[in-house]
């Protein structure tokens, strides 16, 4: 990525384990707190993530960068 970096509220860290991967989602400030979720996923749950998270990312997306319309 090029440019200059931006302070984010929140960071996203994967690893694998013995079972699959861990997912770690840290918030610096949720209520006042910081806050970390924590995601033992094995193998398959790991791919519907995925598949989920690039269908979301798809879908926001094409709302983001509509196409024009099309001529009948």
């Amino acid at each position: 990525m090029t440019g200059p970096q931006t302070e984010r509220d929140w960071s996203l860290s994967v690893a694998p384990s013995a079972d699959g991967v861990r997912l770690a989602l840290d918030l610096k400030d949720l209520g006042g707190q910081p806050f970390t979720a924590i995601l033992s996923l094995d193998p398959v749950e790991a791919r519907h993530l995925a598949r989920a998270l690039l269908a979301a990312a798809g879908d926001a997306a094409e709302r983001t960068f509509p196409r024009p319309p099309t001529v009948d």
